[in-house]
């Protein structure tokens, strides 16, 4: 849910954030595995369709060439910086870039209610603009250089 929420909220935005590629992987998924249900619907709500992706596996390339590695809880990016040669310099939650005194970790809603999963859509939504301000200071003054 986060790659498509994020790259909708890029395709918003002027060059070269519009372009950036933003992909989903996960630390021990499947991959070509479906969304789940739940996961789709809670992105149709939100007015994106999310139906074609399909999951794979974090590697090592995509970290390497990542300009910012964007993981939920911090279980997930120990697991990163304990297996990842060399240590990804961009590593962060997602909500990382949030205010003070928010709370930074998004829960996984896998097996939960359609409730849980949309409330986790929220809590991301509500993260995606300090994304984009973040982004904005590492993208965009290096491209008109």
């Amino acid at each position: 849910m986060a790659a498509a929420l994020l790259r909708h909220a890029l395709a918003a935005q002027p060059e070269p954030l519009r372009s950036l590629p933003v992909i989903s992987a996960g630390v021990s998924a499947r991959s070509g595995e479906r969304m789940t249900e739940h996961s789709i619907t809670a992105l149709k709500k939100a007015g994106i369709d999310a139906t074609r992706h399909s999951s794979q596996l974090l590697t090592q390339e995509m970290l390497d060439r990542a300009v910012l590695a964007l993981c939920m809880t911090e279980s997930h990016r120990n697991m990163i910086e304990a297996t990842a040669h060399p240590q990804p310099k961009n590593l962060h939650l997602f909500r990382d870039f949030m205010a003070p005194g928010e709370r930074h970790e998004i829960a996984d809603p896998y097996g939960g209610p359609l409730q849980i999963y949309e409330i986790t859509r929220d809590e991301m939504v509500e993260a995606i603009p300090s994304l984009i301000a973040h982004l904005k200071t590492r993208i965009a003054p290096r491209e008109r250089s």
